[in-house]
């Protein structure tokens, strides 16, 4: 079989590249280097292993289970995955099911009496309501209807519930800006993405920011995007682009002097919607997007063309991350806000 590029399999599957990326980094699946060859490529034992993944993960199976099914080769270990996943899945039918149920009951009443207050002092209503509430089913401590539903539509689209709308203060920010690959020709898994928070790394432990600025804050962003992308389109391939770049920040004090090749910059804050995703599913910029085109209330502010048009990814943990930082770059359990530039579409007066 040919080798593909990363750019092949992230299209063939429907997979971004950061998400192939970070397969790699918790050990589901590896590439290789050609010779000579900038791109990382992927054998055919490499393709059969993420088409699982693929498969496990559109069942639902968590990623940590994956690993352990993929990694031990036990039908025991699948069997008791599919057998936890299944649980939850009983679970949740079992929850719509009551929902759906106790609607009906709503809407009959409602469609023979046609009054709505009388619902709610109707005691023959409560009562079967009251039969039919979700203690009466067998969940895990914790589990609440808000979950139950976020499950349900997670797949399809974001709510309101789910989109915070935060306002970004202005702030002094070292920047780490690559464009293309290694000038250096290196050829060994670099690209901007991962040079730049190289650089930023080194930057924040040289300067011990985490003592000296404990309120800091990490943001990151294509720049220049190269081609072909769009926040509708899972399958970007940008990082693959000789013309695309990638931009870190950390917010820093004023007068913090920033050596090169970094620089000194100032952003100049505003109002976004903010989704927060663990890392690895950036995927669901495609969801943010499309709920900003579904609002009723705020549409897209552009702002930097040169900077993603003002879209970012804020990394909220990285207090916690560079506190405990080690020699080598670990994902485990960091997690991003999707954040896009926005506007009121119109004002109360």
């Amino acid at each position: 079989m040919e080798l593909l590029t990363i750019s092949n399999v992230s299209k063939e599957f429907g997979v971004s590249t950061r998400t192939l990326r970070y397969y790699e980094e918790i050990g589901l699946i590896t590439s290789t280097r050609k010779e000579d060859f900038a791109y990382r490529v992927y054998t055919e034992d490499a393709i059969l292993r993420l088409r699982q993944i693929v498969v496990l993960r559109k069942l639902r199976i968590p990623l940590k289970q994956i690993a352990d099914i993929l990694q031990s080769g036990n039908v025991v270990v699948a069997i008791e995955s599919f057998e936890r996943s299944l649980a939850e899945i009983e679970d949740e039918i079992t929850a719509l099911s009551v929902i759906r149920d106790a609607t009906s009951v709503f809407l009959a009443k409602l469609n023979l009496e046609n009054d709505w207050t009388a619902l709610l002092d109707d005691g023959s209503l409560l009562e079967v309501v009251d039969a039919l509430t979700i203690p009466k089913i067998n969940f895990k401590e914790g589990k609440t209807m808000s979950e139950l539903n976020q499950a349900n539509e997670q797949l399809n689209q974001l709510t309101d519930k789910q989109v915070r709308i935060v306002y970004l203060p202005p702030a002094t920010v070292a920047s780490a800006h690559i464009i293309g690959f290694n000038p250096n020709g290196a050829k060994d898994d670099f690209y901007p993405a991962a040079e730049t928070g190289r650089l930023l790394r080194e930057f924040i432990m040289e300067t011990n920011l985490v003592a000296v600025k404990p309120d800091f804050r990490k943001f990151g962003f294509n720049s220049p995007t190269g081609y072909d992308w769009h926040p509708n389109d899972a399958t970007n391939d940008v990082d693959m682009c000789e013309d695309h770049g990638y931009e870190h920040w950390v917010t820093i004090p004023d007068d913090m002097e920033v050596p090169a090749p970094m620089t000194k910059k100032h952003f100049p804050g505003g109002l976004y919607a903010a989704h927060m995703i663990p890392y690895g599913e950036f995927g669901e910029w495609e969801l943010l997007w499309k709920w900003l085109e579904r609002s009723t209330q705020y549409e897209f502010n552009p702002g930097d063309p040169d900077c993603m048009d003002g879209l970012m990814e804020e990394h909220t943990n990285a207090f916690t991350h560079y506190s405990n930082l080690k020699s080598k770059f670990d994902p485990t359990g960091i997690q991003f806000d999707l954040l896009i530039p926005i506007k009121w579409k119109f004002f109360c007066t």
